[in-house]
């Protein structure tokens, strides 16, 4: 019986196996593979790209380990409230996911925001400002992506190659934007870092609890 709820969790139906090979990581093998990477997962600004992330089994509980940093901080009154709001976002901003079925994309993207609003609630109650979960929101609508990471090209509209952004703070709270050709990094990445030298656009930095659907208008 346990095994039988445990192939559940992993498939959703035949159809989407046979189709597409879908089949989701339970959480033990998915937290054994993070723990050989614990030191980076525990990093607020490491980034994790998924090229295949599904709805979010791994990207959960990355964004898991490093909410939980912040908390222990938070908790230790080593961060105030807004120390704590820039750290999460930054957390929020340094996971990546690119999936073939929109479904999945707006289940991760849900997911995930549902787990910082959860965390964030819990820590701050009242005190949560919108403006902030806007800003996660925006995050992950820019990070988790409808497309096809074999082809480098956008399934929601075919003729656009997967954009990738690469976010980072600046001092004072100011969060700083460049994008890059998803090809481009996978062609040629020869280092460590996820992002090359050469962004194929730069933003002007906004601050990061002004985050949101025109800020870069």
């Amino acid at each position: 019986m346990v095994e039988q709820e445990s192939a559940r969790g992993q498939i959703k139906s035949k159809r989407r196996v046979a189709d597409h090979g879908e089949v989701f990581t339970n959480p033990r093998e998915v937290n054994a593979m993070l723990d050989l990477v614990k030191q980076e997962t525990d990093r607020l600004d490491s980034r994790f790209l998924e090229p295949a992330c599904g709805d979010g089994n791994f990207l959960i509980e990355i964004l898991r380990r490093k909410l939980a940093v912040c908390r222990q901080r938070a908790e230790a009154r080593q961060y105030t409230q807004l120390q704590y709001e820039q750290n999460a976002v930054l957390a929020v901003s340094s996971l990546y996911g690119i999936e073939l079925l929109a479904d999945n994309v707006a289940t991760c993207q849900q997911r995930l925001l549902n787990f910082f609003v959860e965390q964030y609630g819990e820590l701050y109650g009242q005190s949560c400002k919108q403006e902030c979960i806007n800003s996660v929101r925006y995050l992950l609508s820019k990070n988790i992506i409808h497309g096809d990471a074999l082809s480098y090209h956008r399934v929601d509209n075919p003729e656009e190659w997967i954009v990738v952004s690469e976010w980072s703070m600046i001092g004072q709270g100011m969060m700083n934007r460049r994008d890059y050709e998803f090809s481009y990094l996978v062609g040629n990445s020869e280092g460590a870092d996820l992002f090359s030298d050469i962004p194929c656009a730069t933003f002007k930095p906004v601050y990061f609890l002004e985050l949101g659907e025109g800020a870069y208008e």
